[in-house]
């Protein structure tokens, strides 16, 4: 089956030399924070932790502006829980094939691998032509082209930055929030 989908995968930069200078111990630490973080903010932005991958994470999302809101807020709150590592996001939005019922396959799952690979420290990339509708207080900033592993020619990118306007995402108009409880 395939479904629309946005994809983010996430990185946290210089684990590796963190790892080694600090030790298993610190650099255990430090992820399992990172790990938290990750997990309450995916649950406050309706975004799914697909899997982790070592020190970074793939996200799925059904809404594009929902996946662009987690990423910057994450990019945003993690500054101080992981510092001295900073993170970096790629972002995709197209249809991917759910393979076993919780995986994905497809380009837009490629390509936001290989543009979080490509992004340097603090940057969140996105396919320049496949922004559908920013979420307020959000600013795309033209990048370089980027040739991309996989992918024919040079992919025009955008650098994503500042702080998306949160809203309010429950419904207190449903009958099951209502205080007492009546039928």
């Amino acid at each position: 089956m395939r479904v629309p989908r946005t994809f983010a995968f996430v990185d946290l930069s210089g684990f590796t030399n963190y790892t080694a200078a600090y030790g298993d111990d610190a650099a255990g630490r430090l992820l399992g924070a990172f790990r938290a973080l990750t997990r309450e903010i995916a649950s406050e932005r309706g975004v799914r932790i697909a899997k982790w991958l070592g020190d970074g994470c793939m996200i799925v999302s059904v809404e594009q502006e929902a996946c662009i809101t987690f990423a910057l807020e994450l990019q945003d709150r993690s500054s101080e829980v992981c510092a001295p590592l900073s993170l970096r996001v790629g972002l995709a939005t197209g249809h991917a094939l759910l393979f076993e019922g919780d995986d994905y396959i497809g380009s837009a799952v490629n390509m936001a691998a290989r543009l979080c690979d490509a992004a340097g420290p603090h940057e969140v990339l996105l396919p320049t032509m496949q922004i559908e509708r920013l979420p307020q207080g959000v600013h795309a900033s033209v990048h370089h082209e980027i040739e991309l592993r996989g992918f024919p020619g040079p992919v025009d990118v955008v650098e994503l930055s500042g702080r998306p306007v949160l809203t309010a995402t429950n419904d207190t108009g449903e009958l099951w929030t209502r205080s007492p409880f009546t039928a």
